[in-house]
């Protein structure tokens, strides 16, 4: 078993809310422990139950998340449906610190910023679902969004496809028709 990938860069995962990102996310982080390091984004949307400030994101006043838009201390930022979140350096930093390989994931205009920044030197991966179809299926089964979030959502999926369908945004594009099939695309490209 290869013990750390050969690329330590930043890896961004990016694709529409609902893809299988989280699934992909935490398998990698499952069966490679102590190897991946996931940041932690600031927003200022209000904490769900069971959400842990500082774990599950860095809770933050609009005024505390400008300041850091200000000092430059997000590597990428967006606002969508009615909150700010972004990522910021220090986060980054801190798992670079533990000698892990960062993951981040993180939605297209934050994918656009990260690119944008020639020292965000990282490897772009988009999940891409097997259809846009199948994409609202998902999203309505979680049954954690109401109907006008989920209308959002699905806006949102359709500019992040066109985003990835266009030529050289993205390193790898993984379709997750079958999440087993996925992870082992997603492992052998870090790995490979």
């Amino acid at each position: 078993m290869v013990s750390t990938p050969p690329d330590l860069r930043p890896i961004v995962i990016s694709g529409p809310s609902g893809v299988g990102k989280g699934t992909l996310i935490q398998r990698l982080f499952d069966a490679h422990p102590n190897i991946f390091g996931l940041t932690t984004s600031h927003t200022t949307r209000k904490p769900r139950p069971g959400e842990i400030d500082g774990f599950t994101y860095f809770f933050v006043s609009p005024a505390e998340f400008s300041s850091l838009r200000s000092q430059g201390a997000l590597v990428e930022h967006a606002y969508f449906s009615g909150n700010y979140y972004g990522t910021s350096k220090q986060t980054i930093d801190d798992q670079v610190r533990k000698g892990l390989v960062v993951v981040l994931d993180i939605e297209i205009h934050g994918v656009k910023q990260m690119k944008e920044n020639p020292s965000n030197d990282a490897r772009y991966i988009f999940i891409k679902p097997p259809s846009f179809e199948a994409l609202e299926m998902r999203l309505r089964n979680r049954g954690t969004e109401n109907e006008e979030d989920i209308q959002k959502r699905l806006a949102q999926a359709k500019a992040e496809l066109e985003y990835a369908d266009s030529q050289g945004n993205h390193d790898k594009i993984i379709v997750n028709d079958s999440i087993e099939k996925a992870y082992e695309e997603l492992h052998e490209f870090i790995f490979g």
